[in-house]
C-alpha cells in the first residue's frame, strides 16, 4: 500500500509540474526576491504567441495593482526545442519594498506567478542562515562517521590516520573530497576547501550585516569546522589527503583515504595537487589564520600548516597531477594559496609567488576572450567553478598594488567578462543561462550545458554551481572595472548576475526553485547514510542538457530516472557555496 501511494504521490507531483511549467501560459520568477535596484525579470512562457499583452505587478497584502507595463518581444530558444514562446517581464524601475505576484490575462484567463518580495539585501537576509544550517547538517558527525574516521586505513596500505570532521559531499554521498574527478584532469571541482574558503570570506566580506541578522557567531563555527578537518587531512609529509570514500556501503567500517578513478575505481593516488582541492585548502587556511581563533587546531598551526602544504607543492605538484602537466585549474587554485599567504604574512615570497600565477593565468587568455585550458587548444570551460579564475584574479586585487600588474590582471577579467556577455548573449536566450565554449569531437562549439561527453567518462549533471560561480565572477569582476553604475556594461554585467542566480530560484522552465524549502516547488528528498540527507539551504544540481546528447544540447530535467534522477536532485556542497558567494558579493555592492 506505501508503495502504491508513493508510486501515486510522485505521479500527481510530476502532473502538476507539467501543468505548471509547461501549461499555457506561465510566468517564471525568482522565487524569493529582489534587490529594490537590482535588475527584475521575469519570463512568461506560452505555446501560442501573446497579443498585446501587458502585466502587471498585485500587492500580496492589498491585492492592488502597484506596476504595469508592455512584455517584450517574442523569444525562441531553439537548441532547447520546448515548442514556446518566452516574452521577458522587465520591472527592474519598479523598487518599492514588499510582498507581490506578476499576473497576466490571457484569452479571460488570469495567470499569476508565485509569490516574490523585494527587500533590501533579501536574499542573503532570507538565504544565509539556512546555508549555515544545511552545512552543520552535512557535518560528518554522527557517532558512526566520527568513529570510523579517527582511524581510518589509507588505501593499498596498513597505516591509519584521523580524519574527522568535514562534511559529506551530497544528499546521497556521504564521502568526502577535496575533489573527486581528479583523474580527468580539466574538470576537478573544488568541494570542501571551496566550502570552508566561502564561509570565511562571507564572514569577512559581510561581519556587520551577520551581526545583525545573528548568524555571525555558527556561521564562524562552520567555517573553523572547516578549517579542522583540512588540518587532519594534512599529512605528516606535508601534502593533504584528498578523498574519504565511502564506497556507497552502509557499513561505516568500509570507509578508506583513495585516490579515484571513474565507476568509483580506487587507488592509492590520495595526494591532492593544487587543482585537486590542495590550493583551496591552503587558501581557506592561511586566511582563517588571522582570525587569531582556535579551533581544534590554533590559528599558528593553520598558517603553518598552509605553508608547509605550499612548500611541498612547489617541489611536488605535478607528480600529484595525474597527466603530470600543470594546467588552469593548478593555476587559479595556486594563485588563490599564494595571495591568501600573501595577504596574511605580507612575505614578499609569497607575492612573487602569487605574481607568478597571476602571470600564468592571463597568459592563457585568447584574444576570443575565453581562458585556454592546457597548451593547446582546449577552451576552459568547467560544470562548477566557472567563475573561480576571475574571482582568483579579484582576490589578487586586494593584495596587489603595482599599477602596472593591476593593469595586466583587469586587462584580462575585462576580457572574461566581455566573453561571457558575447557568448552569452549572441543566440536568442530570454532567461540569460550563462553559455559558454567547449571543445567537442575536436571541434570549438559554444552552447548552454556542459558536453556530457567529457574527459570524465560519466559525469555530468546540472549546473548550478557554474551558474552562482559566474554570477560571482561577474559581480566581483565589474567592481574591478569601476564602472559607474549607468555604463551600459555595468548594466549588462548587472543582469547576466541576476539571471543566473533567478535561474536557481525559480525562473527556469521548469519552474523549480532549487533552493529546498525556499519558493513554490521543490525537487523530492534524497535520504543518505547515517541519517544524512536534503536539508533547508542545500542546493540541487539543477538542469541539464538532454539526456542522451553527447555535446550538452537541448534540455533536461527528470525527478525520477531509475537511480540517476542524482543527476538533477541530489543536492552537493559546492552548489550553495558558490550561491553565498554571490549573495555576498550583491551585500558588498
Amino acid at each position: 500500500m506505501f508503495k502504491f501511494r508513493k508510486q501515486l504521490s510522485y505521479a500527481v507531483m510530476v502532473f502538476f509540474l507539467s501543468v505548471i511549467a509547461y501549461g499555457n501560459p506561465v510566468i517564471y520568477i525568482n522565487q524569493i526576491g529582489f534587490d529594490p535596484k537590482s535588475p527584475k525579470i521575469a519570463i512568461i512562457g506560452t505555446e501560442t504567441p501573446l497579443q498585446n499583452t501587458t502585466f502587471s505587478i498585485i500587492d500580496s497584502k492589498t491585492g492592488k495593482i502597484v506596476f504595469t507595463a508592455k512584455v517584450g518581444n517574442a523569444e525562441s530558444v531553439d537548441d532547447w526545442k520546448l515548442g514556446r514562446l518566452f516574452y521577458k517581464a522587465d520591472f527592474s524601475s519598479f523598487q518599492k519594498t514588499g510582498q507581490y505576484k506578476i499576473t497576466i490575462k490571457n484569452e479571460n484567463q488570469t495567470i499569476t506567478s508565485p509569490s516574490f518580495e523585494i527587500e533590501e539585501n533579501i536574499l542573503a537576509k532570507r538565504t544565509i542562515s539556512s546555508i549555515v544550517h544545511y552545512y552543520n547538517k552535512q557535518r560528518a558527525n554522527t557517532p558512526e562517521e566520527l568513529e570510523a574516521d579517527k582511524n581510518i586505513l589509507l588505501f593499498g596500505s596498513s597505516k591509519k590516520v584521523d580524519v574527522r570532521g568535514g562534511w559529506c559531499d551530497a544528499s546521497g554521498d556521504v564521502s568526502k573530497y577535496f575533489s573527486h574527478l581528479a583523474y580527468a584532469n580539466f574538470v576537478s571541482p573544488q568541494q570542501t576547501p571551496l566550502v570552508t574558503w566561502s564561509l570565511i570570506n562571507t564572514s569577512e566580506a559581510i561581519p556587520k550585516q551577520l551581526t545583525e541578522w545573528k548568524i555571525k557567531d555558527s556561521l564562524d563555527n562552520e567555517a573553523i569546522w572547516g578549517a579542522d578537518y583540512l588540518m587532519r587531512c594534512l599529512s605528516d609529509e606535508d601534502y593533504f589527503y584528498m578523498i574519504v570514500f565511502s564506497y556507497f556501503d552502509k557499513n561505516p567500517a568500509a570507509r578508506r583515504i583513495v585516490g579515484l578513478k571513474a565507476n568509483s575505481i580506487t587507488t592509492d593516488e590520495y595526494q591532492a595537487a593544487f587543482r585537486e582541492g590542495a590550493g583551496m585548502a591552503i587558501a581557506a587556511l592561511a586566511r582563517i589564520s588571522q582570525w587569531k581563533k582556535n579551533g581544534d587546531f590554533t590559528s599558528r598551526q593553520y598558517l603553518e600548516g598552509a605553508k608547509r602544504a605550499y612548500a611541498h607543492l612547489l617541489s611536488n605538484n605535478t607528480k600529484y597531477d595525474d597527466d603530470g602537466k600543470e594546467n588552469i585549474i593548478d593555476d587559479y587554485c595556486a594563485l588563490m594559496a599564494a595571495t591568501e599567504l600573501w595577504i596574511t604574512t605580507n612575505d614578499a615570497f609569497y607575492k612573487n609567488e602569487a605574481r607568478k600565477w597571476a602571470h600564468k593565468l592571463e597568459n592563457r587568455m585568447t584574444d576570443k576572450g575565453w581562458f585556454r585550458s592546457n597548451d593547446g587548444n582546449r577552451p576552459f570551460w568547467h560544470a562548477a567553478d566557472a567563475g573561480l579564475p576571475i574571482v582568483a584574479l579579484t582576490r589578487y586585487l586586494k593584495k596587489e598594488n603595482d599599477p602596472a600588474e593591476k593593469t595586466a590582471t583587469i586587462t584580462v577579467i575585462k576580457k572574461a567578462l566581455d566573453y561571457n556577455l558575447a557568448v552569452t548573449q549572441n543566440v536568442s536566450n530570454p532567461f540569460g543561462y550563462a553559455r559558454q565554449t567547449f571543445l567537442y569531437n575536436d571541434t570549438i562549439k559554444d552552447g548552454f550545458f556542459i558536453p556530457h561527453e567529457n574527459e570524465t567518462g560519466w559525469w555530468w549533471q546540472g549546473e548550478n554551481a557554474r551558474l552562482a560561480s559566474l554570477s560571482t565572477a561577474t559581480i566581483e569582476g565589474g567592481k574591478a572595472l569601476g564602472l559607474s553604475k549607468n555604463d551600459t556594461t555595468q548594466k549588462s554585467l548587472d543582469v547576466y548576475a541576476s539571471q543566473q542566480l533567478s535561474w536557481i530560484l525559480g525562473c527556469n522552465p521548469y519552474s523549480m526553485c532549487f533552493m529546498y524549502e525556499f519558493g513554490e516547488k521543490n525537487v523530492p528528498y534524497m535520504h543518505s547514510n547515517y541519517g544524512h540527507g536534503s536539508e533547508r539551504g542545500g542546493i540541487s544540481n539543477g538542469i541539464t542538457g538532454k539526456d542522451g546528447n553527447g555535446d550538452g544540447s537541448g534540455i533536461d530535467f527528470k525527478m525520477e530516472d531509475n537511480g540517476n534522477e542524482w543527476r538533477w536532485t541530489e543536492q552537493w556542497i559546492p552548489h550553495s557555496a558558490w550561491f553565498l558567494q554571490a549573495i555576498t558579493a550583491l551585500v558588498q555592492k
